[in-house]
């Protein structure tokens, strides 16, 4: 459980498509029984194995739209013609109640939650930023040809842009060069750790 004397923290990943945030993410959720991750909404359909509400909460365009001009979305964003969003209070209501909250977004929504921190001081004091990416974009390449989802003009649209999004890695808190499952989730402990243990999220101790 979390421990209530102690700050919640956001752990933001971000990466390019393909890059292994969604796979480090899983790892760390099974790994971090004190963590949940926030679900994110999206326009673009099931894939086999999804579970609305479970991996997104999946919206038809209407309804996605409906709730942008409602203003319910802490960020929001459309990718490759698909929107995908992240509900204010999907986020606010689990930091609220004292839980760390895991987070997989893309750059566009690294950026935005980034800028909505700065008017949010509790956002703030618990956001962290984790930006995870292979080593090289040739890399990248191999894992989405191995992946098998894309077809190959799609593949080089998404290095395209992947290539861009690389370029903002100074923008992160942490930087992770990819290497293996394993090594990657070592390092993001060790991160989590590291900021749950910060003089500003503690609580001073009993003496």
């Amino acid at each position: 459980m979390t421990d209530p004397n102690k700050s919640p923290l956001l752990i933001l990943i971000s990466a390019p498509s393909g890059g292994g945030k969604t796979t480090l993410c899983q790892q760390l959720l099974a790994a971090r029984p004190d963590m949940t991750r926030a679900i994110t909404c999206t326009t673009r359909a099931l894939r086999p194995g999804e579970k609305d509400g479970v991996d997104y909460y999946f919206f038809g365009p209407p309804e996605f739209e409906r709730r942008v001009q409602a203003g319910e979305f802490i960020e929001h964003a459309t990718v490759f013609s698909r929107s995908y969003g992240l509900l204010r209070s999907e986020l606010l209501d689990k930091l609220r109640c004292g839980r760390n909250v895991l987070l997989n977004v893309d750059v566009q929504g690294a950026a935005t939650i980034r800028d909505r921190a700065l008017a949010d001081p509790d956002l703030k004091r618990a956001l962290v930023t984790v930006f995870l990416t292979p080593p090289s974009l040739a890399v990248l390449e191999e894992r989405l040809k191995k992946r098998a989802a894309d077809a190959p003009e799609e593949i080089l649209k998404r290095l395209g842009i992947a290539r861009k999004e690389i370029a903002q890695w100074k923008n992160f808190d942490y930087l992770l060069i990819s290497s293996t499952i394993q090594e990657d989730l070592r390092r993001m402990l060790v991160i989590v750790e590291a900021e749950k243990s910060r003089v500003a999220r503690s609580h001073p101790p009993e003496f």
